[in-house]
């Protein structure tokens, strides 16, 4: 990126920001925040009531001055996201913000309508493909960003991601779902969002797009509620623990609105500064393979 472009102040006001997961935890008080500080905002979500809820209290909070789009899609169906990119594209003459912050977590395996385990489905080939069906809009906009929420959990895939168990029938194998095989499995999809953020940075060298991710700590959300008693009873004891939402937002907000990180791309961050990932996490050939890998998975290349 050119010296001009670095140099040149940034600002959310005005700016038009999309982003999946707005409706309950670190989305939604990203929201808020941006909502604040003059951005107009897309949400993407699953239902349509909790859509219209989000998007009335963004209205009220700014008095009526924030315009808010709602969009809905399943995460787990990749017609769904299509569907929901082309009118995304119908409506949205510009996009200068995409923050890919939806994730979940599925304690048994279970397979999408396309084939696809569902928390790797959901966590990264949902923004994978949303953001290359995006892309061509996100450029036209001259210097936009894309921030794609991360996670600590990236730690737990030590080995990096197991290419040839891409469904996780091993993952979800006994015994190793009695070893804690879905949180290994969260922890490859956290991975995979830094290592499609390093690639993604890559092809979009020169461009004036930049990617970056960030790992935005331990928050007390709904985050893992549907996944039985068992798990609600662990998420309660480390809410003890645990940030706000809003506290797990501000470097979100940040990378979103941020002049500071002018230019700066592919990077990892962590209380708003740059932080250093795993082994794993940096391995430049690991990131061209999940984008290979992607691609075939989603039929979709938009670089």
């Amino acid at each position: 990126m050119s010296e001009r472009m670095k140099n040149k102040a940034w600002s959310v006001q005005g700016k038009y920001v999309l982003i999946t997961g707005a409706t309950s935890g670190i989305g939604l008080a990203a929201a808020k925040e941006l909502a604040i500080r003059g951005a107009d905002l897309g949400i993407v979500a699953r239902s349509q009531v909790k859509a219209n809820e989000t998007a009335e209290k963004l209205r009220t909070l700014t008095g009526g001055n924030t315009k808010v789009d709602v969009f809905l899609a399943d995460l787990t169906d990749q017609r769904s996201i299509r569907r929901v990119a082309s009118e995304i594209l119908a409506r949205c003459p510009r996009i200068d913000v995409l923050i890919n912050n939806a994730g979940a977590m599925f304690v048994k395996r279970i397979l999408t309508k396309d084939g696809m385990e569902k928390t790797w489905a959901v966590n990264h080939l949902a923004p994978f493909l949303l953001t290359t069906l995006l892309l061509d809009r996100i450029r036209m906009s001259g210097e936009a960003r894309i921030i794609t929420t991360s996670s600590h959990g990236h730690k737990m895939a030590k080995k990096g991601i197991a290419f040839d168990d891409l469904t996780a029938m091993k993952r979800y194998s006994f015994p190793q779902v009695l070893m804690g095989g879905a949180n290994f499995r969260y922890g490859e999809t956290k991975l995979a969002n830094i290592l499609f953020t390093t690639e993604l940075a890559r092809l979009l060298e020169g461009t004036g797009v930049v990617a970056n991710c960030l790992d935005p700590g331990l928050v007390a959300t709904n985050f893992n509620q549907g996944n039985g008693m068992l798990a609600r009873m662990t998420m309660a004891v480390m809410k003890r623990f645990s940030r706000t939402p809003e506290k797990g937002a501000e470097t979100l907000v940040w990378l979103a609105d941020s002049n500071e990180i002018n230019g700066e791309s592919g990077r990892y961050y962590f209380d708003m500064k740059e932080a250093i990932p795993t082994a794993p996490a940096s391995s430049r050939e690991a990131a061209r393979k999940l984008w290979e890998v992607s691609e075939s998975q989603t039929r979709n290349s938009s670089i």
